[in-house]
């Protein structure tokens, strides 16, 4: 299947007049002051038993881990919570028009990383939700953690207003630039760290500083860090329960069969990736694996991280084997084309990424437990940096917003009607008006269901364990 998306609505041969007829008539429809609209319905889901209801297809012993993380700040809810945010926004005004989204684009689902160029890029890194749907979700999902967050680091009233309206409108005007755009123009189209460096002047020595961790985060960086020797080589070193290597994790009969599900997994993971890139990946041997402890959403879900020689041990290569569970989208809009929830991530990641990893791929196994489980593949610190938004200034907040609102409106361009939804979405700053609002609003549940964790928390209903409590 060559596809995530329906195209019929944008073939080449569709006049552009009646692309942009289509997005006015829309407009029409489809009030862009709508979007503003946001009440918590009596018949919303709990986001507790949400919480609970993810946590039963994840290792227990990893969960507590993610709700210390989620309880840690309104922020960090916000960004545990793209589960319960899919459930409200599916009851929210669309206009109809679709696109691949990321399906959890909040502000730290964007970075610095690195192409297959050896160029430091700016762009979405984080795609395990992405999934074809209503270009609004996206929108409101990066908006209201604009607002989030600027909440969290005290920033007044305007200053927040400034940055989320600053959001939707970089979206808003990126999408009228590419509807003017050549085909190939937009798929070349790019944004260099250099570029987000001089937009965030404001904010220069944090750009500077994440973009020289970024530039030195690569594979030999992580052999330093998270390799030890020992009389068999070179081993992943042992620091429970946020990186444990694989002897530690299974018994001696498993450890038996381990080999045979290793040569499964490069077996299928090869097949994945393109002819030239499947004769450059059988020059390396496997060497040693070990579970890793990810992110804040993703924790629970099973991950681990693979060390991989190429000619000697000073050539490593580590790969990342995340699992790929159905997207959140998914269940408020249409089912995935994709057998493969791996292969779902991947081809959402090609979609929306200007220079995706050479190296993403897919497999499946069944596990131990005797689930079949997917997995995606990318490289692990191959230049991968996120700007650390505790450091920015309420200016250095607005810029950076700019530059996801463009980076989120180059990656719908490319999927979706550019041309449609420039129309729809107009000249005027009505949009962003009505999003900034929306955030407001969804800002405002965001903190009464931080809360409520907490209480959940505290009355035991749900388990936590802080970083102190895990070394981490």
């Amino acid at each position: 299947m060559a596809t995530t998306l329906p195209r019929p609505e944008y073939l080449p041969d569709v006049p552009l007049r009646e692309r942009v007829d289509l997005g006015k008539q829309l407009r029409r429809e489809v009030p862009r002051e709508l979007h503003a609209s946001w009440e918590p319905s009596d018949a919303r889901p709990d986001p507790i038993s949400l919480l609970e209801q993810q946590a039963e297809s994840r290792l227990p012993e990893l969960v507590p881990i993610r709700h210390g993380r989620m309880a840690s700040s309104a922020f960090a809810n916000y960004r545990g919570a793209a589960a319960a945010m899919a459930h409200d926004l599916a009851g929210t005004p669309t206009a109809g028009l679709q696109a691949q989204l990321c399906g959890d684009a909040d502000l730290l689902k964007f970075g610095v990383f690195s192409c297959p160029e050896r160029t430091l890029m700016f762009g979405i890194n984080n795609f395990d939700e992405t999934h074809p749907g209503p270009i609004e979700w996206d929108v409101k999902r990066l908006a209201a953690s604009v607002e989030v967050a600027g909440r969290d680091l005290g920033f007044t009233d305007p200053e927040r207003e400034r940055s989320v309206v600053a959001t939707a409108r970089a979206y808003r005007e990126a999408m009228a630039d590419f509807a003017e755009q050549r085909e190939l123009d937009l798929w070349y189209a790019r944004l260099a760290s250099k570029k987000l460096r001089a937009r965030l002047s404001a904010d220069a020595k944090e750009v500077k500083r994440e973009v020289r961790k970024g530039e030195h985060k690569d594979h030999l960086r992580a052999f330093d860090r998270l390799i030890t020797m020992d009389g068999e080589g070179p081993r992943f070193g042992s620091h429970p329960p946020l990186l444990v290597p694989i002897e530690e994790l299974l018994d001696d009969e498993q450890l038996g069969r381990f080999a045979e599900i290793s040569r499964q997994f490069l077996t299928q993971y090869r097949g994945s990736l393109q002819d030239h890139t499947r004769a450059m990946m059988e020059r390396y041997r496997y060497v040693h694996i070990a579970r890793k402890v990810v992110g804040v959403g993703s924790v629970g879900t099973r991950c681990w991280v693979i060390l991989m020689l190429g000619r000697d041990q000073n050539d490593p290569l580590f790969l990342q084997l995340k699992e790929a569970q159905t997207s959140v989208l998914e269940e408020h809009t249409a089912p995935s084309v994709y057998e493969s929830q791996g292969r779902r991530v991947v081809e959402g990641q090609r979609f929306m990424q200007t220079r995706p990893d050479f190296l993403l791929g897919w497999y499946r196994l069944t596990g131990f437990d005797g689930h079949e489980r997917d997995f995606y593949v990318r490289q692990l610190w191959d230049g991968k940096a996120s700007i650390d938004v505790t450091r920015l200034s309420p200016d250095g907040l607005e810029a950076y917003a700019e530059a996801c609102g463009w980076t989120l409106a180059r990656g719908h361009a490319r999927s979706g009607d550019r041309i449609a939804m420039a129309a729809y979405l107009g000249r005027k700053d009505t949009f962003e008006r009505a999003i900034a609002e929306f955030a407001r609003r969804y800002a405002d549940t965001n903190e009464a269901d931080h809360s409520r964790l907490l209480r959940a928390i505290e009355d035991g209903r749900v388990d936590a364990v802080y970083e102190d409590d895990t070394g981490g």
